[in-house]
């Protein structure tokens, strides 16, 4: 027996079928499948990711709505923000550790497709735009650091311009172009609001739609050894199946994320002064600690060539050949198990853990 509230929804529901096509959207979920084996388990990575990601853009545009970009007002809007506005402190550390938990999830993401191989054909752009992704995840942290206008963000800022500087025929120009000028002032901090509220965002909402669409069309990829190619391999259904699984995961997220806002709540520190020595010890985020140290163990002159330009030229090389993976591992190509590029991702994995381990350790002398 329908009810009129039933019959009501039925018509909006026809409505928007007309116009939208919900009803096949909906077939294409149901047959959509994800296969089943042994690493099932990373393909939740993907989703907390992107869910990690909505979390920053809600509370990013909430943040929006009293922060004020200019070097005589943002800290004291921020300080307002956590201060009078109600539950802004709690935005705020949502919004802080959000973001460091989705840069955490998107490189463990990132790093189990390397090691699964889940990079090979046809799925080579699925990889391009997914490592596009991560370049942008960490624009991102890199450009949000100094909207506080705290003094531990403002001389990592100007730490973190200048090794770009030392990038060679074109590193003075980036400097300029990123500083607004000679030094880390207004004008850096205008123009980092700007590419962090605009520009990487719709750069990232571009680059994320493409990737979606990839997975897809491709599905999602089975290791090699699990992948028989056979139409009947186990498999689950994405919806709800998969779909209520990672569900889970982004509760879990969500769980953890709360947790971390409301017992460590995102501190403020000290405003700003250009004019002040550099506090000791000043280290950037998490993230970039394992390139930072790297170039603090380079020596003066590597050959003819200064230790911190083949620190630049030698990560800018190492991110070349990790977009290219996917053209360069011939033997996963033709479905075969080599092992050079599981050993490189293994060894990347150690390297980034002990330098980043060195980084925090180690002190400032060091």
């Amino acid at each position: 027996m329908t009810t009129p509230l039933s019959r009501r929804v039925g018509a909006v529901w026809s409505w928007l079928d007309a116009r939208l096509g919900l009803a096949e959207i909906g077939q294409l979920a149901v047959k959509k499948r994800v296969p089943i084996h042994r690493h099932t388990i990373w393909y939740y990575l993907g989703g907390m990711t992107l869910f990690l990601f909505m979390v920053q853009v809600g509370t990013g545009i909430l943040l929006l709505f009293y922060y004020r970009p200019t070097a005589e007002e943002a800290y004291e809007s921020v300080q307002f923000i956590m201060a009078e506005v109600q539950f802004g402190w709690l935005v705020r550390s949502i919004h802080a550790w959000s973001a460091n938990l989705m840069i955490f999830t998107l490189f463990l993401h990132f790093l189990s497709v390397l090691l699964v191989k889940a990079y090979r054909a046809p799925r080579e752009m699925t990889w391009v735009s997914g490592f596009a992704l991560l370049a942008v995840a960490l624009g991102f942290g890199f450009t949000g650091y100094l909207l506080p206008w705290n003094e531990l963000s403002y001389f990592a800022t100007r730490v973190g311009t200048q090794i770009v500087g030392v990038v060679p025929a074109v590193g003075e120009f980036m400097l300029r172009v990123l500083r607004g000028g000679e030094d880390v002032s207004g004008a850096t901090l205008t123009r980092f609001y700007a590419i962090h509220v605009a520009v990487l965002p719709g750069v990232a909402f571009a680059l994320l739609a493409l990737h979606l669409f990839l997975v897809q069309r491709h599905g999602m990829s089975a290791p090699l050894g699990e992948d028989t190619g056979n139409p009947m391999q186990r498999s689950m259904p994405f919806f709800p199946n998969f779909f209520l699984r990672d569900l889970v995961g982004w509760l879990a997220a969500l769980a953890v994320l709360a947790s971390l806002a409301a017992f460590f709540p995102t501190e403020l520190g000290l405003k700003a002064d250009p004019f002040a020595p550099a506090p000791a010890g000043i280290k950037p985020e998490w993230y970039f600690m394992f390139m930072f140290q790297t170039l603090k163990y380079l020596p003066a002159h590597i050959l003819f060539v200064e230790g911190e330009v083949a620190g630049i030229l030698a990560f800018t090389l190492g991110g070349v050949l990790l977009l290219l993976v996917p053209f360069l591992d011939s033997k996963a190509a033709r479905g075969e198990s080599g092992k050079l590029f599981t050993w490189v991702g293994i060894g990347l994995v150690a390297y980034i853990l002990i330098l980043t381990y060195l980084g925090y350790t180690m002190s400032p002398t060091q």
